[in-house]
Order: structure tokens, then C-alpha cells, then sequence
């Protein structure tokens, strides 16, 4: 069952929710009175500028970061009493053009008749090198791709070495908006004999439009199509955020429900809710 309880697992995101929801409302009346006086560029976005509203949610930001994000699926297609839940942990170090980001997922996934795996999954970590000039309002990246099979559990992980690819583009728009899109490709090179290959595309379109005293509107539920397994997850995401300073750097808090509109295989979520604390320091 790995290193980590069922529970622990799902009070690890109950607890992120609860932060999540908590800062979000924590200062509404603030921020009011902040928008009164929104002839000061700063305060129209909560304390921050237009920029460091824009890099919170860039994932080509020149900074380093801690992000603590979780999706709880609350309902899976044809077994509606089954869930589950992962955490995941993702630090981001800067180094001139490169953007290394690791996934570290601690999950909680059904097994059948009412029983569940928990613990660490499959590490991945990608290395996106900027190929656009400081200054770009559309920033590129592309670079290698790494998966680790250290899952506790067949049931948490594919036991496979994968390498494969990441893109990323980002377009920055006044007022601190982002639109942009995060892809990625792995496919399987060596492992477990006895666990299927993989190949999976993975795309993330990102939208976050900002509203003004630091809040914003975000969509970034992630595609996920299974080429090996001819599985496929299409989800639509609709949430609010808010960005502002704090720990010696930004903040980002946000709570984003994912409705599915298209899948293909069994057992895919239904519904996901996905929250996330986002830390950011200069490097």
C-alpha cells in the first residue's frame, strides 16, 4: 500500500482545499476598498503589477518555485462509489534559458471492491530551454522529458523508464492575462517486462484572464490520450484564483472544478476538482 494511508492521502488535498478556499475569501472586503483606488497600477491587481500577475501563472517564468497542487476525483465513470485522490508536489528551479520542473504525485487510486493503493507514484521531470529573447510577449520552450518508475505500487505507477518531450508557448496580455499551452510526449524505453508499454500526449491549454484586485478567472484542465491503450481523458476546467505577495515572494492560490466532456476506457473521472498553492521566489 506504499508509505502513505488512504487518509493521509486525501487529508493532504482536503487539507490544500481548505487553504485554498480560506485565502480566497479570507480578504474580499480588502480587497474592495483596494479597488477603489485602482488608479494605482499595483493595487488594481491585489499588490502585485501586471507582471508578476502574469508569472504566477507562467510556466516559463524566470522564478523559482514551489507548487503544491491536488485533484480529487469524487465520482469515476461506471464505478460511482469509487474515488481518488493525488498530490502533487512541484518544484521549479531557473537556471539562464532552462525551466526544470519535477512532479513528485502521492495518490490514492481504487483497486476494486471497495480497496485502495496509496503512496508515492511515478516521478517526471522535463527540462524546458527558452528558444525566444528576454522581453517576448510569446515566450517558447522545448526539451527533454524524463519518467521514473518509482511508484510503491503497480496500481500507482506503469513500471516503465520513459523518456519523451515537452513544448511550452506562452502569450502575455496586458493586465497581467495569460493564454498559452503546455504538451508533452513519453513513451516507454525499458522496465518491468511484464507491464505494457506506453505512449501518451498530453496537452494543457492554460487561459487565466484577470479580474482585478489580484483575483482572476483560470482554465487548464489537462488532455490525456493513451496511445498504447487506446484511452483517452478530455476534460473542461472553469475556476477563480487569486495571486499576491507573501513568504518573501508571490503567491498564486486557486480552485479550478474539470468536468469531463469526452472520455474513452474505464475507470476515468467523472469530475475533478484541482487546487493548488503556488509559491514563487526570485533565482
Amino acid at each position: 500500500m506504499g508509505g502513505c494511508s488512504r487518509r493521509q492521502t486525501c487529508r493532504l488535498g482536503a487539507s490544500l482545499a481548505v487553504v485554498v478556499i480560506s485565502t480566497l475569501g479570507s480578504t474580499a472586503a480588502a480587497q474592495e476598498s483596494q479597488a477603489a483606488a485602482a488608479e494605482a497600477p499595483a493595487s488594481a491587481a491585489g499588490g502585485v503589477s501586471a507582471e508578476q500577475m502574469a508569472k504566477a501563472n507562467n510556466p516559463l517564468a524566470d522564478m523559482n518555485a514551489l507548487n503544491l497542487q491536488d485533484s480529487w476525483v469524487p465520482t469515476v465513470n461506471g464505478a460511482p462509489d469509487d474515488h481518488s485522490n493525488t498530490m502533487y508536489v512541484r518544484p521549479v528551479v531557473v537556471s539562464g534559458k532552462q525551466i526544470i520542473r519535477a512532479t513528485i504525485p502521492i495518490s490514492t487510486t481504487p483497486l476494486g471492491n471497495g480497496t485502495y493503493a496509496s503512496g508515492l507514484g511515478d516521478i517526471n521531470v522535463f527540462d524546458a530551454i527558452k528558444v525566444t529573447g528576454e522581453g517576448a510577449t510569446t515566450d517558447l520552450a522545448v526539451g527533454p522529458l524524463l519518467v521514473l518508475p518509482t511508484a510503491a505500487s503497480d496500481a500507482l505507477g506503469q513500471g516503465k523508464w520513459q523518456a519523451g518531450a515537452a513544448g511550452v508557448a506562452i502569450h502575455s496580455m496586458p493586465g497581467g492575462s495569460v493564454l498559452g499551452a503546455l504538451v508533452t510526449y513519453q513513451a516507454s524505453f525499458a522496465g518491468d517486462e511484464n507491464r505494457s508499454a506506453t505512449s501518451i500526449l498530453a496537452a494543457q491549454p492554460i487561459v487565466t484572464l484577470s479580474m482585478g484586485g489580484g483575483y482572476y478567472f483560470r482554465s487548464s484542465a489537462t488532455w490525456v490520450f493513451d496511445l498504447e491503450q487506446h484511452r483517452a481523458l478530455v476534460p473542461f476546467g472553469a475556476g477563480v484564483g487569486r495571486v499576491f505577495k507573501g513568504l518573501g515572494g508571490v503567491v498564486n492560490v486557486f480552485i479550478e472544478p474539470q468536468y469531463t466532456v469526452y472520455a474513452r476506457g474505464a475507470g476515468q473521472p467523472a469530475l475533478q476538482l484541482y487546487t493548488g498553492v503556488n509559491l514563487q521566489w526570485g533565482k
